[in-house]
């Protein structure tokens, strides 16, 4: 993990936390690791599953009134209030600290943490006309629900989303589980994600500001050919400085002259899920 030096309230501080799994749209990847299985065992049958229960149809992505927007809806500079993280302009709030999350050597991940709450942010490529969010939400269902999870799908505050219980072991060697909260908009050939853990899982309703950072997110997808559900990858900020977790380090010089100026001192891990194999 690495450290980007606070935002540009000048009270905040942005936090790199590194991941080694290779990302997907369908994994259940929350503040720092992935929920593995979603997938791998879906291939294995799938005419059989198809046979048995129909899979959802892609529909055209809904309008978003709210948000979250892309780079083209959105007025005057769209980095006033957010940090450019190139794929992804996230919107920022005093007090938060922000970590990314690398596959391979590309940051295809960004979590807000604020208080006892986090939202991982994750943008990836869509279809023209369909959006995936309902099939994905199926598949993240189906993974977690394999690994003996418990999934209820209910249309929150940002639409259709999954609340699930994922089995995380506990340190005495039990088994235990963590509130997780999936929710994803489909945009114009794109697709955000959006997993919030921690207490605005535990109680949605004090979630309200990770969801108006949720909406308030601009997605930069480019006009390249992508895949559909590719990631967006993501860019460290131009004046952002890395700095080794758990690292004690002295900001007073550095406040001047960075708009990501500010003292943290050593840095604590968020809220997380464990990965669950």
């Amino acid at each position: 993990m690495a450290t980007l030096r606070s935002y540009p309230t000048g009270k905040d501080s942005d936090v790199f936390g590194r991941r080694k799994k290779n990302d997907s749209v369908k994994d259940g990847g929350a503040a720092e690791q992935v929920v593995d299985g979603v997938g791998a065992d879906e291939q294995d049958g799938t005419e059989e599953n198809d046979a048995v229960q129909p899979r959802r149809v892609n529909l055209p992505p809904a309008p978003r009134p709210d948000g979250p927007w892309d780079i083209s809806e959105v007025p005057g500079n769209p980095e006033d209030g957010r940090v450019d993280l190139g794929g992804i302009l996230v919107p920022g709030v005093e007090g938060m600290e922000l970590r990314v999350e690398v596959a391979g050597d590309a940051i295809v991940a960004a979590t807000v943490v604020l208080g006892d709450s986090a939202v991982q942010l994750q943008a990836f490529a869509a279809p023209r006309k369909e959006g995936i969010w309902g099939e994905v939400r199926e598949e993240i269902a189906e993974g977690i629900t394999k690994q003996g999870g418990i999934i209820d799908e209910v249309e929150g505050p940002l639409g259709w989303e999954l609340r699930a219980q994922v089995p995380v072991p506990l340190p005495d060697g039990q088994t235990g589980a963590q509130l997780v909260r999936f929710v994803g908009v489909d945009g114009p050939r794109w697709f955000l994600r959006g997993v919030i853990s921690g207490q605005g899982a535990v109680r949605p309703e004090s979630a309200g500001v990770l969801e108006r950072i949720f909406l308030d997110t601009v997605v930069v997808r480019g006009e390249g050919p992508m895949a559909p559900r590719d990631p967006i990858v993501l860019k460290l900020p131009n004046d952002a400085q890395m700095v080794p977790d758990g690292v004690q380090t002295d900001d007073a010089g550095d406040q001047e002259g960075s708009r990501f100026g500010g003292g943290m001192g050593q840095l604590e891990r968020g809220p997380e899920i464990t990965e669950v194999r």
